[in-house]
């Protein structure tokens, strides 16, 4: 029966430590100079000697001769703590994933007080301390703390940060690394010769990447590799198999067919992945290895002398090939998102089909949302072709490159042009780019006509300026293009100083069209747009964006209002619609509205005096208007009064008092129907109110608008 190759093999002096170096010299020095602590703690990755030190530790402090670095090895000490030893009672191996509650610690605080057998020390190897509950290392504090001369400690974990404080910082901690494959390679050649096998080197290799720095995992792997060997010994085939990695060949396939952006081969490859029944994770693992050595290969050529690079000999012409071929920008890149995918593979339910996004995200750069590291992929690929013949260079096709920006970087020569609608032509050959400008400034000269306001209820616009020529765009501290070019950041500027500027400006499109001398014009499409950017002092915050990005001082207007305003000419209003002709009470007056606006205001009794109808705040109907709305057609107020007493009066007095005032009636007034009039000039009634009849009816029609329709006479009462 046979003993496995990491118990047969484990070291029995510090000096037979492989890759720990940095653990075993400071012990060894401690031990020679007899400075030792009474605590220790190891710490590291598994299978790198952290028991096996501690072991190693124990022996040489029992050692006859000791404390020593290098255990004799004859004493009864040392041989009963040799590997194939039997043990010591003196030593005593406690595993804490089973024994690390409060009473397995109570228990060791009773018994370390006990002196040792036949030895030089207790000491305590507490495997897995991490295991320990925090209970447990309370009840060893006190004992880690300050223990007998005769007790020592020896922690060993790989979870450090879970020993609690308290107990970490009364040890000396020494951390354990992962042993470096060129280490790991030599101790299997050491163990092969000493086992008299047979091998392949390139299998070696596998074996060292299947053990992970790892030197029990490694000699586990390699134990497992001698038992399934024939004669032959331990193969490269035979490890690839067992291992369960690609098999070199295919990975070279997919590196071929990802770099000649073969589609069909990529997928037709994966497809073979499935069905030969390998782990499409273990796949896209081997092939993200593969790419990581095709990119050290591409920065350093001669990676594989220097051990950089560990593959087949048969693999090196043909990866050296395919570094050169593919370039390190295509490579990395490929890598990347092997990376990524292998990520997202971790519990993943369809593992073959985010192997086919891998694969489709390699075949197309553009798709990467690395847009930089995508488009140097390609470059790279589009400069191989063209190295390679399959793409012959065009020496005409960089020729309209430097001339196509011309016109578009000189938009100013068609600026001084006389009106905005004659400007907008020759603009649009010029900026290809915005066209919008144009089309804005043509309904310009038709804003007065679009107005059917009234005269005098709105302030009349400025009429556009006269054209001036502008300053040429070379000579001035601003031109057009340079605007243009910066808008951009004027827009930002302007939405950082006040977001109702900027959103006006970016929902309306508005683009400057024009600059005349320190003037910058903007073209709006609708005028009240216009008016409320000049009203809301919107042209002030936007010279300050224009100063703070391009550093010139300007002012800022709507197109057709910047610059010295001309004589401001009063805009002829358009042709008043008709009113309905319910609105004036009397209905004989049916004129038309005057077509130019009188100089002074005048009543007009057939028009309301308010706003017209489209300018009502309120859908409400207006009320028929008062003829005699106006204060010098309604009788004076101190005519009021008489009526009241001539209620009572004779039949001879009512009638001269109430005729004279009346008489006063405008000119314009209506007259009264004639059955008030012939009312009026009758007799006196027989109820001796008839005197106060004809005043009542012209009351009525002139202070309330009624008017009679039929009077009816009656008898007074006796009684009265």
């Amino acid at each position: 029966m046979s003993i496995a190759l990491y118990r047969k093999y484990r070291p029995a002096t510090f000096g037979e430590v492989r890759g720990q170096e940095h653990v075993t010299d400071p012990l060894r020095q401690a031990l020679r100079s007899g400075r030792i602590n009474h605590a220790y703690l190891f710490s590291g990755p598994r299978g790198c000697g952290k028991t096996t030190s501690a072991r190693i530790l124990a022996r040489s402090l029992n050692c006859a001769e000791g404390p020593t670095p290098d255990p004799c090895g004859t004493c009864d000490s040392c041989v009963s703590l040799a590997p194939d030893g039997g043990g010591s009672i003196d030593v005593i191996e406690i595993d804490a994933a089973s024994h690390g509650g409060v009473d397995d610690a109570r228990d060791l605080r009773e018994r370390a007080f006990f002196s040792p057998v036949n030895s030089r020390y207790k000491i305590y190897i507490i495997d897995e301390a991490h295991m320990v509950t925090r209970e447990g290392f309370n009840a060893l504090l006190k004992l880690v703390e300050e223990p007998p001369p005769h007790l020592k400690f020896v922690f060993a974990t790989t979870e450090p940060e879970k020993v609690i404080g308290t107990i970490r910082s009364r040890t000396h901690h020494y951390p354990f690394r992962l042993i470096p494959p060129s280490t790991l390679k030599e101790l299997m050649e050491d163990l092969l010769k000493e086992e008299e096998v047979t091998y392949d080197p390139a299998a070696l290799p596998l074996v060292v990447r299947a053990g992970a720095g790892s030197a029990r995992d490694t000699l586990s792997v390699l134990d497992q590799l001698i038992a399934g060997s024939d004669e032959g010994g331990i193969t490269r085939e035979g490890a690839v198999s067992l291992l369960g990695y690609t098999d070199s060949s295919l990975l070279g396939e997919m590196v071929d067919a990802l770099g000649a952006r073969d589609g069909a081969a990529a997928f037709g490859l994966v497809d073979r992945v499935v069905e030969g029944g390998h782990d499409p994770r273990r796949f896209t693992t081997d092939l993200l290895e593969r790419f990581r050595d095709l990119v050290v290969l591409s920065a350093v050529p001669d990676a594989i002398d220097k051990g950089l690079v560990n593959v087949s000999p048969e693999s090196v012409d043909q990866m050296k090939e395919q570094a050169a071929r593919l370039g390190p920008a295509e490579l990395s890149r490929a890598a990347e998102v092997l990376n990524q995918g292998l990520t997202e593979m971790r519990g993943a339910t369809a593992p073959r089909l985010l192997l086919e996004l891998l694969c489709s995200r390699i075949l197309l750069p553009a798709t990467d949302g690395d847009q930089g590291v995508a488009l140097l992929a390609r470059l790279e690929q589009m400069e191989r072709r063209v190295a390679s013949g399959a793409i012959a260079p065009q020496a005409s096709a960089p020729a309209p490159a430097p001339a196509a920006p011309a016109p578009v970087r000189q938009p100013s020569p068609p600026q001084p042009a006389a009106p905005a609608s004659q400007a907008a032509p020759p603009q649009q050959p010029a900026r290809t780019e915005a066209p919008e400008p144009a089309p804005r400034q043509a309904p310009r000269p038709s804003q007065p006509a679009s107005r059917n306001e009234p005269s005098g209820w709105d302030a009349p616009a400025p009429a556009p300026a006269e054209p001036r020529p502008a300053a040429p765009a070379s000579g001035g501290p601003l031109d057009l293009g340079r605007l243009q070019g910066a808008w951009h950041q004027v827009m930002e500027a302007v939405k950082g100083r006040r977001r109702f500027t900027w959103m006006m400006l970016h929902g309306g499109d508005v683009q400057p069209v024009g600059v005349e001398g320190n003037t910058v014009l903007l073209g709006f499409s609708k005028p009240n747009e216009a008016k409320g950017f000049t009203t809301s002092g919107s042209d002030q915050v936007v010279a300050g964006a224009i100063q703070q990005v391009l550093g010139a001082e300007v002012r800022v207007a709507p197109a057709g209002v910047g610059g010295p305003p001309a004589p401001p000419r009063r805009p002829e209003p358009a042709p008043r619609p008709a009113e309905p002709s319910g609105w004036d009470a009397p209905p004989v007056r049916n004129e038309p509205a005057p077509v130019q606006a009188r100089p002074e205001p005048a009543p007009e009794p057939e028009r309301p005096a308010g706003p017209p109808p489209e300018r009502l705040l309120s859908d409400r109907p207006e009320p028929p208007p008062d003829p005699y709305e106006d204060a010098a057609a309604a009788p004076p107020p101190e005519d009021h009064g008489p009526p009241a007493p001539v209620r009572n009066a004779g039949p001879g007095n009512g009638r001269p008092e109430e005729s004279a005032p009346r008489e006063e009636r405008p000119a314009n007034a209506p007259a009264p129907r004639p059955a008030s009039a012939g009312a009026a000039s009758a007799g006196p009634s027989p109820s001796g109110g008839s005197g106060n009849g004809g005043g009542g009816v012209s009351l009525i029609e002139t202070e309330l608008g009624g008017k009679l329709i039929e009077e009816i006479e009656h008898e007074p009462s006796e009684g009265f």
